[in-house]
């Protein structure tokens, strides 16, 4: 199954998993919150992550590490569960993309499922639509949040049967330096998906013929 998730981003975005990271600006902690915001020189354009230091998943052979992270959705920042950046030593996470999802539950409130995409070339599990007012009014009051990874088709080392527990704290300094960083509504769109699924297919089918 990691060796089918490798060929699938190979095949869909061959140069483009071998991006390099920008040129460090600044980085801020807030407890168990790291903030890191890049400037692109060419277009003053400023980008920033603010990531939880703990990792959902570590990263392992032919795995990256799954994150906590909050960025803007519908001018809310709302938790996300990510791997960013996809490489091939990495690529086994493009499975979530098709069936996966992340359960986030920030105690004692209900949980909501986050379906997982592909942004670019980076996995994002992001909350619906309907769920985003609640995610971003819970998550700064939270202590802690509980992540599981479930879905269709999941493969077993990936999949949780038991959710991880991460401790919050100092969220609400760290939203507003974020805020202060990129306003609202002035955050970049979510990049394109890195993978058109049935082309990718195709062209797996058609490699598997020769």
């Amino acid at each position: 199954m990691s060796r089918l998730a490798a060929i699938l981003l190979l095949l869909a975005a061959p140069g483009a998993i071998l991006s390099a990271p920008g040129a460090l600006a600044q980085a801020d902690s807030f407890g168990p919150w790291l903030l890191t915001c890049t400037t692109d020189r060419m277009t003053d354009a400023t980008d920033c992550r603010m990531l939880h230091r703990q990792p959902v998943q570590p990263a392992a052979p032919g795995q990256a590490a799954l994150t906590l992270e909050v960025t803007e959705r519908n001018r809310r920042l709302v938790p996300v569960v990510t791997a960013r950046d996809l490489s091939l030593e990495g690529a086994a996470r493009g499975v979530l993309a098709l069936t996966g999802s992340a359960q986030l539950r920030f105690p004692p409130n209900r949980l909501f499922d986050m379906p997982c995409a592909l942004e670019g070339v980076s996995l994002v599990c992001a909350p619906r639509e309907a769920d985003l007012a609640r995610a971003a009014a819970e998550l700064p009051g939270a202590d802690r949040v509980l992540i599981r990874i479930t879905g269709l088709l999941v493969p077993r080392d990936q999949a949780m049967a038991e959710p991880v527990e991460l401790r919050l704290s100092d969220t609400p300094a760290a939203l507003a330096r974020l805020r202060a960083r990129v306003p609202e509504g002035l955050a970049a769109p979510p990049p394109r998906p890195g993978l058109d699924l049935w082309d990718v297919l195709d062209r797996l089918r058609r490699l598997l013929e020769r």
